[in-house]
């Protein structure tokens, strides 16, 4: 863990503030699912999923992301944070368009309040670019995990542009073809460009600092880079400009072969482990690695358009498809991620001056078994939650979304314990 610690660490409150207000909107999302039910047997253009889809891709899995990036972009670039100003104010505005564009969408109010929630969310997301950017000219030499996080900066850049662009089509039509053909490469942008490529650059980094694993072929990390860069290129200019999907499989196989690389690394990483018993943080991350073998199938088959897909079924197969991302994929790697990042960084502000005088260590800032109990029923959860959709059961969706609202309620109570942890002196 000490890798996380460099001379000048970004402040505590810009990276906390993150941590705190994506618990609350995770636990806003597991609540607003509870009365979404009827959506997930529905089209994927349904306000209500629009809202969820939205909420967790940007109030849950962004907020953690921007958070944790303040304070590992030190790390990985060797330099300090360009403007902790600028970061301030993009939190600002961008928690102000998260909570307006996801009214916006569950009220289907396409109009002036869609497009300043869009105009809102597009000026954070130019703002935090600026930071990624700058700060990425101060370092002193530059490295495969820069790499990753500069490309999925622009990525997440080009998602609100075209996000920004669709807000505005719905009152002022402009844009030349389908809406949801601009919507599949919005989508994709945002999930292959700025979630898949943000992932790999600073999994890169933590997953094998925390496994303390040595002399990894990083050959490989180079060549996921490139492919997956190249398969979602090629898909997003083929719908844009010739609005076809002739070589759809292809690009689905180059994309696939950059993840298969990164698990490849990964997995090389876990083999030549020192650290040989994983903690429950480290067996939630390695969950949202097994998770993304659904997303990768289902692109595979639907590549070959079968004819059992083009009926009511295809429905399911596709809302299976997202929730594999966002509810497996995604949160299941912050999940374990967070308590992994938070407590040391929360620790090296109450106790780093103390170095080896203080016996609290970071784990002990947080309930293990809380953490414990939250993975079981994570993992439940997404079982039933799945299950639901494919067989259009309303009351096992329901179910499943209330054994995520008490995984999301154990989240919260262990991440607002560790950020009001108070120093005890007689434990130092």
């Amino acid at each position: 863990m000490q890798g996380l610690q460099i001379k000048r660490n970004s402040s505590p409150g810009l990276v906390l503030m993150h941590y705190a207000l994506g618990a609350i909107f995770f636990l806003l999302l597991c609540v607003l699912m509870l009365f979404s039910a009827d959506a997930f047997s529905g089209h994927y253009f349904h306000p209500k999923l629009l809202a969820l889809t939205h909420l967790a891709a940007l109030g849950w899995g962004s907020m953690i992301i921007f958070g944790a990036l303040y304070q590992l972009l030190p790390v990985i670039l060797e330099t300090p944070l360009y403007s902790e100003r600028l970061g301030k104010i993009t939190f600002v505005l961008f928690s102000s368009g998260v909570v307006c564009l996801v009214y916006s969408f569950w009220n289907f109010y396409v109009d002036i309040h869609l497009q300043i929630a869009s105009v809102l969310i597009l000026v954070s997301f130019l703002f935090f670019t600026v930071n990624v950017f700058f700060t990425a000219r101060k370092a002193p030499k530059w490295n495969t995990g820069a790499d990753f996080i500069g490309t999925s900066t622009l990525w997440l850049l080009l998602t609100g542009i075209l996000g920004a662009m669709m807000a505005f089509n719905f009152t002022y039509p402009f844009l030349p073809k389908s809406h949801l053909l601009f919507l599949k490469i919005h989508a994709h942008m945002g999930i292959a460009g700025w979630f898949l490529l943000l992932i790999m650059g600073v999994g890169s980094k933590l997953i094998p600092m925390f496994l303390l694993s040595h002399n990894l072929n990083t050959r490989k990390l180079n060549y996921a880079y490139y492919l997956v860069n190249i398969g979602l290129a090629g898909f997003s200019a083929d719908l844009f400009f010739r609005e076809k999907e002739a070589l759809f499989l292809l690009y689905v196989l180059l994309i696939v072969a950059g993840i298969l690389f990164f698990i490849s690394f990964l997995y090389e990483a876990y083999k030549k482990r020192i650290r040989k018993q994983l903690d429950i943080g480290l067996r939630h991350s390695f969950s949202a690695f097994v998770f993304i073998f659904i997303p990768m199938f289902i692109a595979i088959i639907i590549s070959f358009n079968p004819p059992f897909l083009k009926d009511v079924f295809s429905r399911q197969v596709c809302l299976v498809y997202g929730v594999s991302i966002f509810f497996g994929f995604i949160t299941s790697l912050i999940l374990g991620q967070t308590f992994k990042t938070l407590p040391f960084i929360v620790w090296l502000h109450k106790y780093g001056h103390q170095g080896s005088q203080t016996t609290v260590l970071p784990k002990d800032l947080y309930s293990g078994r809380l953490v414990s109990g939250q993975y079981i029923i994570y993992l439940a959860a997404m079982l039933l939650l799945i299950s639901g959709i494919l067989t259009s059961r309303a009351i096992v969706i329901t179910t499943g979304s209330i054994l995520f609202l008490i995984a999301a309620l154990l989240y919260n109570v262990n991440v607002f314990k560790i950020l009001f942890h108070t120093v005890n002196t007689e434990n130092t």
